[in-house]
Formats: structure tokens, sequence, C-alpha cells
């Protein structure tokens, strides 16, 4: 990724340009994470002088190319109206909270900045308003009807021990089913949705199952390391559930499930089988290997895929797919501008 990212600051006090009292400081984080990518356009705050010092400090900073365009304004009005149609990508509210986070005239930059600038997403820093909660609900309302992508600064949540703990609670709550959905509808469903993707839709009505359940003599677990007592009887997991159905077109699908195995790592395979050929995928999660027998062949070939990331794939085609996007509103845009500008010569 190498397209600039225009970002909006709306406050140029301690939470977005730091303080020796603390760690706050969005617009060093936004340096760093975005590097050349940061484009600061404009920095929104009533006080137009300490606005004017922040971006002077900045400007003679190691960051300086990012803020080189950066202009002051006391309200989102002017910046929308000088802006356009430069538009924000991202706007970081470091405003106080007496105003934001409600519906109430004056204090309601959230919904401003959405009139102003519709597509943009916005971070919002803690709390989310001083004022009435009704309010509040309101105003997330009408950011969830316009489809914005809204963070707020409860930045606790990240840290990395607090990620530890919230692992532990998420492991416990997993072998509750009624929380998790159960090993196949939360853990397996990435084979069934392999299966369905070479397979086609199943016949619903086709599908056979049965499962060894907690209680039962081969569903005794010793190496739980989390105390199962917890979980009401009738929410804990089967230890194996094995299915089979028939797929719409003909074939025919069959999956086993299994908890029993010790360690940290899964032991997973993937067979597909067609006339003269079978494919065997193993361990997809870590180091995806590919074994291929051929019609007229016995001997299998075996291929490796080394650093295959598919979460980064995903994701990756996700955000190409919204770049795409954006590119072709840019294209009808700059369409409906060149034609508004032939009009006038008509006239």
């Amino acid at each position: 990724m190498t397209d600039p990212i225009n970002v909006l600051l709306i406050g140029a006090g301690e939470i977005n340009f730091g303080s020796v009292e603390g760690p706050w400081n969005h617009t060093l984080r936004l340096e760093r994470i975005l590097g050349a990518r940061l484009r600061v356009i404009a920095l929104i705050d009533v006080d137009g002088a300490r606005a004017k010092a922040a971006i002077d400090a900045k400007l003679a900073s190691p960051a300086s190319s990012a803020y080189a365009n950066c202009k002051v304004y006391p309200t989102v009005a002017e910046a929308a109206r000088a802006l356009l149609p430069d538009v924000p990508h991202l706007v970081i509210v470091g405003a106080p909270p007496f105003a934001r986070g409600t519906d109430i005239p004056g204090r309601d930059l959230e919904l401003q900045l959405v009139n102003a600038f519709p597509r943009c997403a916005l971070f919002v820093e803690k709390p989310v308003s001083s004022g009435p909660e009704d309010a509040c609900w309101r105003v997330a309302e009408v950011l969830a009807k316009n489809g914005s992508i809204v963070g707020v600064g409860y930045m606790l949540r990240y840290l990395k021990a607090v990620q530890m703990i919230n692992e532990w609670a998420r492991k416990l709550a997993w072998w509750d089913k009624t929380r998790s959905g159960g090993p196949i509808v939360e853990q397996a469903t990435h084979f069934c949705d392999l299966s369905r993707y070479f397979g086609g839709d199943v016949q619903l009505n086709s599908v056979v199952a049965h499962s060894v359940q907690h209680h039962e003599a081969p569903g005794q677990l010793r190496a739980k390391r989390f105390d199962e007592e917890v979980i009401p009887p009738e929410n804990r997991l089967p230890r194996l559930t094995s299915a089979t159905w028939k797929y719409k077109d003909g074939a025919v699908g069959n999956l086993t499930h299994v908890i029993a195995l010790h360690g940290n790592t899964y032991d997973t395979e993937f067979e597909v089988y067609a006339d003269g050929y079978k494919f065997k995928l193993v361990d997809p999660y870590s180091t995806p290997k590919l074994y291929i027998r051929r019609p007229g062949k016995e001997q299998e070939e075996v291929h490796t895929f080394v650093d295959d990331d598919p979460f980064h794939t995903e994701l990756a085609t996700f955000v190409d797919v919204v770049e795409d996007a954006i590119k072709t509103y840019e294209l009808t845009w700059a369409i409906r501008r060149a034609s508004e500008t032939a009009a006038k010569t008509y006239m």
C-alpha cells in the first residue's frame, strides 16, 4: 500500500500532540504507523494560536512532510468549505468530551463531520461524551445508518496483558457450546466451507451425524487445562463428531472432528477425490502441503507452500476491492465534473 492517507485532526491539545504528563500522542503514533503515507490536511481548533504552534512544531520535526500542506480552521464547516473536494479518509477527534457525542447544537462534532465528510472514518477519544446518555445513543444510530467506521480510544483493551486475559476467557467460553456454538459451528466451519467450495450446495436433509459426548467413556479427557465443572453438563462439548452428507450435484461429503490431541497445534487434513485424482491438503493452518495423485500414476506429488498467509490474502483482497470501489467512485465524479464544466460552455 503506497497511496497517501488524508487525516483531519480535531483538537490541538495533549491527546493529539503529546504532553510531559502522560503517554498520549496520537500524531506520533500515526507517523509511526503510516510513515510517508501520512498526509495531515487540516487541524481544527478554536484556539488558532495553539493550533498554529502545534503544526509549527511538527514542521520542525522529522515528520514535517506529513504536515507540509496542513491548514488550521476554527470549525468543521469552514474546513469542509476549504478542503472539498480533497476529503479526509480518517478524522481523529481529540476535542474535549463536552464538544462531542450528542445531537445538541455546538456539542455534536460527530454529526457535523458525518454531514461534511460522509465517507470518512472517525476515531473518537474517550469518553464518547460528557452529555446525556440518550443523546449518545441517537448519535450512534446516525453513525450506524451512515455506515461510518468508528473507533473509540479505550486503548487499554489492546494491551498484550489484557489480550492474554481475554484469550483465557475465550478459551473457557469456547468449551461452552451455548457461547461458542460448538466445535463444528465455530471451528470445523472452515472445512465445511471448503467442502462447499468444491462440492457445491448440500442436500441438508441428507446429513447424518454421530458424536461422542463428554460423559461417555471415550469422552474422558486428561489434559483440558481448565475446570470444565464450571460449565453446565448440557452445555459441554462433544469430543468427536462424525458426519456424512450428499451434495445436490450427487457427490458425497464427510467430516470427522475430534477434540483429543495434546499440545498447541492442530492436525488437519482435507481431501478431494475425483476420477483418477486425489488431492490431500495437510496442515492448512501452518505450512500447507498439497499431495496430488494423478490419473495413471500411483506416486503422489508433494507441493509445500511456505509463507502462504490466508488471513493476509483474505484481508488484502477485501482492501483491494474497497480501494477499487473508491477509484470507481472517483471516476464517476470526474465524469460528472467534466460534463458539468462542458455544459457551461454550451450556455
